[in-house]
């Protein structure tokens, strides 16, 4: 059972993973380079070494790669320490492995850079400009990479669906549309510029004529990254930076392709996931085309930088200088990795791995180990034939304190909010045997795969039996019970929602991420004071929540609390389109209709008008009843109508333009509308809102019919039975 210990960060990590060699003084060649020179590190997320040429692959064209491996140093055996995004990332930048910086997941967890080495903190000491550009939500800065950093471009459209191993991303020529100027703003200064593009990650959809040019679309996506990385270098070449700087060019992992069973990454820690392609270019390109095979890490990019700089660490890293791996006195290494994925999302056991090349060693409920020169692939498991070998690797492993912090912040206001609401903190799936190991539950994220496509094309109430059936698997599968609930909600059977939240709450003692999604699900059934309680415990954690909290002030009429909150939504929304709408609303509240207008246009203009944006939701509603107060009562009408198109579910829309066609005299149109809102949503709230909207337009006869018709389909529900009073 993993431990939740409750420690600082200092010296959490007796490192004894043959880290001796981690100060950066010890290469057998103190390589300098001038003062003041560009760094740059470009990271390609989710590539794979053994799919790029420059590693022997010979499926794919990567032009612009190749040109800067001819200019590159390249690390032929290089490893990730987590197959995940953001834990690898914060390696990378502070030179310590997640079991030190604390990172384990790409959710629930927030970096402390103020309290670690930290790239860009140190190069600020040195006088460097610090810039960045990422595309993918789990990099945003808020999540504590941006420290430090005098640019951080992370305003990415807040869509799609990130806690599933995924996450809200951009293509990567915005990113770096949005990235190169700034170079010009530091221009004659020294600068640090972190580059990240989230291709080749899925979803593959490469753009033409990648698309075309590759049956693999993998592959087509490896070309499409390649293509931004030579524009990405041929503007520091445009820059004249180029030569003069030092460039690394990394992945954060690789991804599974159908080995060992499983596609993308995350459960599991065979060599395709976490083998990566690392190069080291050197001003003006010294030693450019060598190649090292001695193993290396992502947590030896910050000691090379000082190495190179000539600076020591302030204290010891997991890291050694990648300059220093040729030394003849470097001692052998052993290179950890990790995945607490398994444990967090699904219940199943963490897995950790040792590479003590050329050896790999999974440890886990069902350990393996695998010669990787001999058997790349994976498939000879010979720990039966090497006991001892695997012995001392397991016990190299069980001498590391691998316990781990729940993901979330143990607080005492937390904690007390959590018990208020009858959760237990700082938890996540409890066991009364051994945990399973993840590659015996793969068909398992099989079904998971199959809900989660239902859901990703809309089809939310198919996907719900499917999420049932993965939970009749695993009923401690916090990610099944969490879908589950957004799908429901999504349907509009919000209860259901809530007793599927509940329990996602219960398995993870309060996770901010499921008590928001369970925020949401109170607010749609009006149960105000628990969406307010669950929105404060996800605050701390989710910026969505305030959004949540403004709704609530709203719908109480608390306008001076709602505006409040809703300047704070705007003051840090970056790309979310959420705390427009809110404020939209706001004002059309406050009366302040052409306010409303301007931020619904405001909407619009940024996330366009699309039949698939869920997250446009409320904005035509709230222009139509700003239209109507304007006097602009065709313009209403078109912008009721569109609402109806994208939020067919809501009925405040077909109440409020059958009202506005009555007003107009086109009484058969208002019919029309009530009609349609029944046959979209047939239930007993629809038929009573269309009464409602019957008697408020003046037509008793119209509305004691239509309550006829809904009492004959409901005969028990007590809304319908108190309309007009009971029979």
């Amino acid at each position: 059972m993993l431990r939740y210990p409750r420690r600082p960060l200092a010296g959490f990590l007796v490192l004894a993973i043959a880290l001796a060699a981690s100060g950066c003084g010890k290469s057998s060649e103190r390589l300098r380079i001038p003062d003041g020179t560009p760094i740059v590190l470009i990271s390609v997320d989710t590539l794979r070494s053994d799919r790029l040429p420059a590693y022997g692959y010979e499926g794919v064209a990567t032009p612009a790669i190749d040109r800067f491996r001819r200019d590159a140093i390249l690390y032929e055996h290089a490893y990730c320490p987590v197959p995940l995004t953001f834990p690898s990332h914060a390696t990378a930048l502070s030179g310590m492995l997640p079991l030190a910086h604390g990172v384990r997941d790409n959710m629930g967890y927030r970096l402390d850079a103020e309290s670690i080495p930290y790239l860009p903190t140190r190069l600020k000491e040195l006088g460097y400009a610090t810039g960045a550009g990422v595309s993918t939500f789990v990099l945003r800065g808020s999540s504590g990479m941006g420290e430090s950093f005098d640019f951080y471009e992370d305003k990415l459209p807040f869509v799609g669906d990130w806690s599933y191993g995924g996450s809200v991303q951009r293509p990567g020529d915005q990113t770096l549309e949005k990235t190169l100027p700034w170079l010009d703003s530091v221009a004659g200064q020294p600068f640090f510029l972190f580059f990240h593009i989230y291709e080749p990650h899925t979803p593959y959809r490469a753009p033409e004529p990648f698309a075309s040019r590759y049956g693999d679309p993998y592959d087509a996506e490896v070309a499409y990254a390649d293509a931004i990385v030579g524009r990405f270098l041929d503007g520091l070449r445009e820059r004249g930076l180029y030569d003069r700087s030092l460039i690394f060019f990394m992945s954060d992992h690789g991804e599974g392709l159908g080995e060992h069973g499983y596609q993308e990454h995350g459960p599991l820690i065979y060599r395709e996931v976490l083998q990566v392609p690392l190069m080291l270019k050197l001003p003006g390109a010294e030693r450019g085309g060598a190649t090292v095979a001695a193993p290396a890490q992502l947590a030896d990019i910050y000691p090379t930088v000082l190495h190179l700089l000539g600076v020591e660490p302030r204290r010891e890293l997991d890291g050694t200088s990648l300059l220093s791996l040729e030394s003849a006195d470097a001692p052998p290494r052993k290179i950890y990795s990790e995945t607490v994925f398994p444990r967090l999302h699904f219940g199943w056991s963490e897995l950790a791995s040792l590479i003590e090349f050329p050896y790999h060693y999974i440890h886990g409920p069902d350990p393996e180990l695998y010669d990787l020169e001999a058997d790349p692939a994976e498939l000879d498991n010979i720990l039966r034939r090497e006991r001892r070998l695997a012995g001392r690797l397991e016990d190299h492993l069980e001498s590391l304190d691998r316990s781990l912090d729940a993901p979330m912040e143990e607080d005492p206001e937390t904690l007390q909010k959590l018990a208020a609401l009858g959760y237990l903190g700082g938890g996540t799936v409890e066991s009364d045997g051994p945990l399973p190991d993840p590659k015996a539950r793969l068909f398992v994220l099989d079904i998971m795969v199959e809900a989660l496509d239902l859901a990703a094309a809309g089809n939310h109430a198919a996907a719900v039996p499917v999420y049932r059936k993965v939970l009749a698997e695993e009923p401690g599968m916090v990610d099944a019970w969490e879908k589950l609930g957004m799908a429901l909600t999504e349907i509009g059977r919000e209860e259901e929602a809530v007793a599927a939240f509940e329990e996602a709450m219960r398995l993870t003692g309060g996770a901010p991420q499921i008590a928001l999604s369970m925020a949401n699900a109170f607010l749609k059934l009006g149960r105000l004071d628990q969406a307010e309680a669950h929105a404060e415990l996800a605050l701390p954690v989710h910026e969505l929540a305030r959004d949540v909290l403004t709704q609530v002030a709203l719908r109480r009429g608390d306008l001076e609390r709602a505006a409040a909150l809703a300047e704070q939504s705007m003051a840090g929304r970056g790309a979310r389109i959420g705390p427009l709408i809110t404020l939209a609303d706001l004002r059309s509240k406050q009366k302040r209709f052409a306010e409303a207008l301007s931020l619904t246009q405001q909407a619009l203009d940024e996330f366009g008008d699309r039949d698939d944006f869920e997250k446009l939701e409320g904005v035509y509603f709230i222009r139509g009843r700003s239209l109507v107060q304007l006097g602009e009562h065709q313009q209403a009408v078109a912008a009721f109508q569109r609402e109806t198109e994208l939020s067919p579910g809501q009925l405040a829309p077909y109440t409020h333009l059958a009202y506005l066609y009555a007003l107009l005299g086109r009484a058969a149109e208002a019919g029309a509308t009530l009609q349609r809102m029944i046959e979209t949503n047939p239930s007993p709230h629809a038929y009573g809102e269309a009464v409602r909207t019957l008697q408020a337009m003046g037509d008793p006869r119209s509305a004691q019919a239509l309550l006829a018709m809904g009492r004959q389909r409901f005969p028990d529900d007590p809304e319908l039975r108190r309309l007009g009073g009971s029979r």
